[in-house]
């Protein structure tokens, strides 16, 4: 993922988590914190422009004529709400656990606009944070929390890195990260943009610098998001997107192969959810159109 396809995704996320908090109830994953994060005129715009969505993502609903705000809530229950919603909840539910198991470190790969070490305090006393990054993306998230008058965190270390330049552990190693702590891992929205080889590189990566027991969460394509006539409609929506915008969907994943790829990695893979798992975990019983995405998997590895 290149650096302007980072901000870009940082923002689109970062929106359909705000857009969730004062909308939705009951919350799937409340960031209470990400509203702040744009001004009333990228609200307006932006709700403008992700209802004048609907006519290309789901033409049959744009058909029925809704006003703008049911067809902002269409747009974002049916599109980048459930990706980021789920596996933000997913990351911080098995953060928390690792707490009360003696993680000390949080590192989040690929943070964008994530609001964690602002909106949890009472987690942060309890742990260093470290969020890695591109330069720009940084930069555009210290000018957003500043306006919004947020306070930095002491524990809180932005690691700014250009992964196409600098290795996973070249950039920890000029920060205070301690390999000998416990740690978890956050890799969200990010191996589906790289070749396989590059996220296995990652992931070997961070069992080498990671100390034993540390955990990674990541999401995954499964390989058939990659073949056409297997492909969901929205799936094969998102990759023509993706596409036009510079930045192709590379890598898919057997499911059934995932914990043997891990071995390999010195990893263990302790938890691999399928769509069908993800959708009695945190959408079953919800009356909104928001529900798991095909083909996308959360994946829990502990380093061995």
């Amino acid at each position: 993922m290149t650096e302007k396809q980072a901000g870009q995704t940082a923002m689109i996320m970062a929106y359909a988590r705000a857009y969730h908090a004062t909308h939705d109830s009951p919350k799937i994953f409340d960031d209470f914190l990400a509203d702040a994060l744009f001004t009333p005129e990228e609200h307006m715009q932006t709700d403008r422009d992700w209802a004048n969505l609907l006519q290309y993502s789901h033409p049959e609903l744009a058909a029925t004529h809704p006003d703008q705000e049911t067809a902002l809530a269409w747009v974002v229950q049916l599109g980048s709400g459930p990706i980021t919603l789920g596996r933000s909840r997913y990351a911080e539910d098995g953060l928390a656990q690792g707490l009360s198991n003696g993680v000390s470190q949080y590192i989040i790969l690929g943070a964008g606009l994530d609001t964690f070490a602002y909106r949890r305090s009472d987690l942060v006393e309890q742990l260093r944070v470290f969020e890695l990054d591109y330069p720009a993306t940084q930069e555009m998230k210290r000018s957003r929390v500043a306006t919004a008058g947020w306070s930095h965190p002491a524990n809180l270390h932005f690691v700014p890195v250009d992964f196409t330049r600098e290795s996973l552990v070249a950039a920890l190693g000029r920060s205070p990260y301690d390999p000998d702590q416990l740690s978890f891992f956050s890799w969200l929205g990010v191996s589906f943009y790289l070749s396989r080889e590059v996220v296995f590189d990652t992931l070997r990566d961070i069992a080498s610098i990671a100390a034993p027991g540390s955990k990674i969460v990541f999401d995954y394509l499964d390989a058939d998001a990659f073949i056409p006539e297997k492909a969901s409609k929205y799936m094969q929506q998102m990759q023509w997107i993706a596409a036009q915008l510079g930045e192709p969907m590379k890598a898919g994943f057997e499911p059934q192969f995932l914990a043997a790829d891990l071995d390999c990695l010195n990893l263990y893979l302790e938890e691999n959810l399928a769509p069908s798992d993800i959708e009695a975990r945190y959408y079953q019983g919800r009356s909104d159109r928001y529900h798991a995405v095909e083909h996308f998997h959360f994946a829990k590895a502990v380093v061995r």
